[in-house]
C-alpha cells in the first residue's frame, strides 16, 4: 500500500475491546480516517450504547457491514471468533480491489483459510493476523504475527499506525497456528484453575490447597494468579469459549484430539454464561460464582 497512514480509510470491523484499545493508543490523533461497524447496532437493546461508543472514540459509525468496507483501504476484522468467518465471506464482495483485510480473530488456520479464500476471490489482500497478548494495557504494543502473501504490505501498514508486528510466514495459516496451539496451554490454564480452586473452596480446603500448590510452584503466587484467571474467565469467558472451540479443531486438524480444548471451552463458558460483575478481592469472587452455579444447578 503506497498511500501513508495519516491517508488511510481504515474500518474496523467488530468496535468492542480491541478496537477501543487501539483507538485509545491512537488517543485524539488517529493516523488514519477510522470508520466501524459492530452488529451491536442492529439490536435495539444495544444500539444506542454502541453508537455512544463511535461518538466517544470520533469514529465514522455505520449501520451496516457494507457501507463501512466499500471505499476502505484496509480492514481490521476483530470479531468474535464465531461470526469471524461469516463476516469476512459477507464483506468480501464490497471491498475495493488491492484492500487489505487483516483478520485479527482468534480463530483455526483452516477457518482462516476459508476467509482468505473469499476474501481474495473478491480481489482484496488478505493478512492472517494473531494477536498474542491482552490488548489492554498494551494497546499498540500489543504483540502481533502475520502471515500470508500479502503479509509485507499488512506489516507495513500496521507499522506506519504504531503496531508492533512481526511476520511468521507467507501463507496463511502460520500466525493463527500459534495462537490457537497456545491458547491450549494460556486459556487451559485458566479452566484448570477454576475447576481446582472452586472444588477447593466447595470443600472448605482452600487454604490448604494454595498452600500444597505454592510450595510445588514458589513463587508463582496461586491466589494472585487464581484471581486473575477467574476475572478473565468472567469477562471474557464467552468469547474465549468460542476461541476454544477453534483451538479444539486446530488440534484436531493436526491429528490430535482437541480434547482439552474442548473442555477448556465448556468451562469458559460456564463462567461466561453467568455473566457476572467480579468483585475484586477472590474470595468474594469464589463466592458469587459458586452461588450464581449451585442455582443454575
Amino acid at each position: 500500500m503506497a498511500a501513508m497512514a495519516n491517508s488511510v480509510d481504515l474500518t474496523f470491523l467488530g468496535f468492542g475491546e480491541a478496537a477501543q484499545a487501539f483507538c485509545d493508543g491512537w488517543g485524539a490523533t488517529p493516523p488514519a480516517r477510522l470508520r466501524a461497524y459492530d452488529r451491536k447496532t442492529d439490536r435495539p437493546a444495544n444500539a444506542e450504547a454502541k453508537r455512544q461508543d463511535y461518538v466517544r472514540y470520533r469514529i465514522d459509525g455505520r449501520d451496516t457491514s457494507a457501507s463501512a468496507v466499500e471505499g476502505a483501504d484496509a480492514v481490521i476484522s476483530v470479531v468474535t471468533a464465531d461470526q469471524a468467518l461469516a463476516v469476512a465471506r459477507d464483506v468480501a464482495p464490497r471491498l475495493s480491489k488491492g484492500a487489505l483485510y487483516l483478520d485479527m480473530n482468534s480463530v483455526a488456520p483452516e477457518t482462516k483459510r476459508q476467509g482468505a479464500a473469499a476474501i481474495i476471490a473478491a480481489g482484496g489482500r488478505y493478512v492472517d493476523v494473531a494477536v498474542m497478548a491482552p490488548v489492554r494495557p498494551a494497546l499498540l504494543g500489543v504483540p502481533l504475527l502475520l502471515a500470508g502473501p500479502d503479509a509485507e504490505e499488512g506489516h507495513r501498514l500496521l507499522t506506519s499506525l504504531g503496531f508492533g508486528a512481526r511476520i511468521v510466514g507467507d501463507t496463511v495459516g502460520p500466525a493463527s497456528a500459534i495462537k490457537m496451539i497456545r491458547s491450549i496451554m494460556i486459556k487451559g490454564i485458566e479452566a484448570l484453575t477454576a475447576e481446582c480452586i472452586l472444588s477447593a473452596y466447595a470443600a472448605g480446603v482452600e487454604d490448604e490447597v494454595f498452600a500444597s500448590l505454592d510450595a510445588s510452584f514458589p513463587g508463582f503466587d496461586w491466589r494472585t494468579r487464581a484471581n486473575y484467571n477467574l476475572d478473565r474467565m468472567i469477562v471474557h469467558g464467552q468469547r474465549r469459549a468460542e476461541e476454544m472451540k477453534e483451538a479444539a479443531a486446530t488440534a484436531e486438524h493436526l491429528g490430535q484430539t482437541g480434547a482439552m480444548a474442548g473442555a477448556t471451552a465448556g468451562w469458559q463458558a460456564r463462567i461466561g454464561d453467568l455473566q457476572l460483575a467480579p468483585p475484586n478481592e477472590l474470595d468474594a469472587k469464589i463466592d458469587v460464582i459458586l452461588r450464581a452455579t449451585r442455582t443454575r444447578s
